[in-house]
């Protein structure tokens, strides 16, 4: 049975097993070790060393986008790559602003998708809505919903509908940084009666 994980901000965990996986841990309690951390980008919300210690072991896997320098060894994936790790198929997928400065395309920041149970899990990393989402396929898409820096509540609708996931996950708030619980349930609102079912799951400790 596998489980997503909401940890606040971006960070997730996927739960499949006794395989964990992680995305952007930040500010996490969690001490749960990790088969494989992937990071989006070298922001400090997003790669966090001391996050990274609490749950590295002496085999886990760290997959991040040239430029990125985690604390531990670590295999570098750009956008368009496609790699196997641990026997989960990991895809690196564009993830930039086009109506602000912060994650230039030029960058080389990612989103992932991986493949779990059969189940593929689009976490969209920071990104504005982009030309490169009609070509994403997923059963669960985590979409950042705050503004500012990523996506306003009513861009990730416009996600959500040009992706067309089973169910959508919003993300990207309730971390200390940016957004807040009222921009997910502003997503779930606008959209209702879409045939994409919202799940905005509690932040664990």
């Amino acid at each position: 049975m596998m489980n997503i994980d909401r940890l606040g901000h971006d960070g997730t965990r996927i739960q499949s097993g006794d395989l964990s996986i992680y995305i952007d841990p930040y500010q996490i309690s969690s001490t749960a070790k990790a088969d494989i951390i992937l990071i989006t980008h070298g922001h400090f919300d997003h790669l966090s060393p001391d996050d990274i210690k609490k749950i590295l072991k002496s085999d886990t896997a760290i997959l991040c986008p040239p430029g990125c320098e985690p604390p531990a060894p670590f295999e570098t994936i750009s956008a368009g790559e496609t790699k196997t790790v641990k026997g989960i198929q990991i895809e690196a997928v564009p993830a930039y602003n086009v109506n602000k400065k912060f994650h230039p395309k030029a960058e080389g920041h990612v989103g992932y998708i991986v493949t779990v149970d059969g189940q593929r899990i689009y976490h969209a990393g920071d990104t504005d809505v982009i030309p490169e989402m009609s070509g994403i396929k997923c059963d669960v898409a985590l979409l950042p919903v705050s503004g500012t820096y990523v996506m306003t509540a009513e861009e990730a609708v416009e996600a959500a509908t040009i992706i067309r996931p089973k169910t959508a996950i919003p993300m990207h708030y309730d971390g200390g940084v940016v957004g807040s619980i009222e921009d997910a349930q502003t997503f779930e609102r606008l959209l209702q009666g879409s045939g994409i079912d919202v799940e905005i799951t509690d932040k664990i400790d």
